[in-house]
């Protein structure tokens, strides 16, 4: 019997439900810290008057840690266990919480930035730990349904922290159009960006006590860890390196149409709403993600996981195209509002780019699991080493941004600037039909599957 068997075993009932749920939460706790990015890019763009490329560094900062940071998160996993590098990750956020309150203490991006890269450094330890421990709880060939609805709450988390950032980092005058900002108004926002990561920050240090009091349940549900890997080792393996390929992409599109949301609803050209409406929409581009993951788990047990990420990618090209296309159309007048519950949206022909870019979100929905387990099962690497891999691709989030903004600045169009993720999708739609006729094996820590 292997290892995995061994655990899988020894682990039913309780012991592996519990840890599946707190590993679940740890899902929704990156999601919810990871998209109050958004809103904040508006914060900082305003009160430190920054051109688009310079706001974007927000986004850069954070995601450039995947680049650094997963390699050696991959080789601390697989030496000292799971358990360890959850309560490890979630004090890297706690640590990145602390330094941007500072930072508004002080008015100081650059301090931002340095405490968003040590929040992101948290966050990625979490993702090399936890995507492959949901993927591992269980039958192989369900690792793709039961990491996608671990990504539903991903996805829960993420809308929390649009909606949670739109309602306290958007308010005040400073928000509104063509307001002079005055220095009180720059105070009262930093105030506000403190307020947030002081909550979440107190919110963690009480679930990393959580974590520590069942840490033997989530050990023992976890593939057997205890011999360092070498994390380079997953790029001798073709697939460790086509999927790390397709999540660079993959997160990069969405990273540069989440955090360009705000921006594109508000323009006159548009919606022509301010910020604080704005902000709220953009929770429908992870709420559509939530429920398309939550569809699509209970689709891919009857659709084969490479069959429906090649559908995700035709619609999410489609709706790019759809974007585009538009960025000439002079849109109607405003002919009342309608109430979307969690916001509401002006009557207007400017919905039609509006509500394309937003459902991009529900095609995204399965991309990142699904990318994710069909790389793992046909990685010829240690789990560890090509997870490790996999989550140093997220740093494409650093740069598909900084691609969509130069193509912004260049052409003067903010919709043209989904020319990026366009393509990134495309390689996506790629991936999942070559995917098909790829050998696969069982997720586990040493395995020798095809290359």
């Amino acid at each position: 019997m292997t290892d995995a068997a061994i655990a899988k075993t020894t682990t039913k009932g309780g012991g592996v439900k519990l840890a599946v749920v707190y590993v679940t939460c740890l899902f929704f706790i990156w999601a919810l810290v990871t998209n109050l990015l958004d809103p904040l890019l508006k914060t900082m763009k305003t009160v430190f008057t920054l051109t688009p490329v310079e706001a974007s560094l927000t986004g850069f900062a954070f995601f450039i840690a995947y680049g650094i940071m997963s390699l050696p998160s991959a080789a601390f996993l697989s030496k000292l266990g799971y358990a360890r590098s959850v309560m490890v990750g979630l004090g890297g956020i706690v640590a990145g919480c602390f330094i941007a309150i500072a930072a508004a203490k002080l008015h100081i991006f650059g301090v931002f930035l340095v405490g968003l890269f040590v929040m992101a450094s948290g966050v990625t330890l979490l993702q090399v730990a936890a995507n492959p421990l949901i993927a591992s709880m269980g039958k192989p060939e369900e690792s793709s349904f039961r990491l996608n609805l671990s990504q539903a709450f991903n996805s829960l988390g993420a809308a929390c922290g649009l909606w949670f950032g739109a309602n306290f980092l958007l308010k005040g005058e400073i928000f509104e159009k063509d307001v002079v900002i005055t220095d009180a108004m720059r105070e009262q926002a930093l105030g506000f960006v403190s307020n947030v990561y002081l909550a979440i920050g107190l919110g963690l240090a009480l679930f990393i006590l959580l974590i520590f009091m069942v840490r033997q349940k989530i050990t023992d549900a976890a593939p057997k860890t205890g011999q360092l890997v070498n994390p380079f080792t997953a790029l001798t393996s073709k697939w460790a390196n086509l999927g790390a390929i397709g999540i660079f992409l993959y997160v990069g599109a969405e990273v540069a149409i989440s955090l360009h949301l705000l921006l594109f609803l508000e323009q006159a050209h548009i919606l022509d709403i301010s910020s604080e409406q704005a902000g709220k929409l953009t929770t429908f581009y992870m709420v559509f993600a939530m429920i398309g993951r939550f569809a699509g788990s209970a689709l891919l047990k009857t659709i084969k996981d490479y069959t429906m990420l090649a559908i995700v990618a035709v619609g999410a090209i489609a709706l790019c195209v759809v974007v585009i296309l538009t960025k000439d159309m002079t849109p109607s007048a405003h002919a009342g509002t309608v109430n979307l519950l969690l916001a509401s949206a002006p009557v207007t022909t400017g919905l039609i780019p509006a509500f394309a870019a937003l459902l991009v979100g529900l095609f995204n929905s399965i991309m990142f699991p699904t990318i994710f387990t069909l790389t793992l099962q046909r990685s010829s690497a240690p789990t560890s080493a090509t997870s490790g891999l996999l989550c140093m691709a997220i740093v494409g989030g650093a740069f598909l941004p900084l691609a969509f903004a130069k193509i912004e600045e260049l052409t003067g169009s903010m919709a043209m600037g989904f020319a990026a993720p366009l393509v990134c999708y495309v390689y996506v739609l790629w991936f999942a039909l070559v995917a098909k006729k790829a050998p696969t094996h069982e997720i586990q820590e040493g395995v020798a599957g095809g290359h």
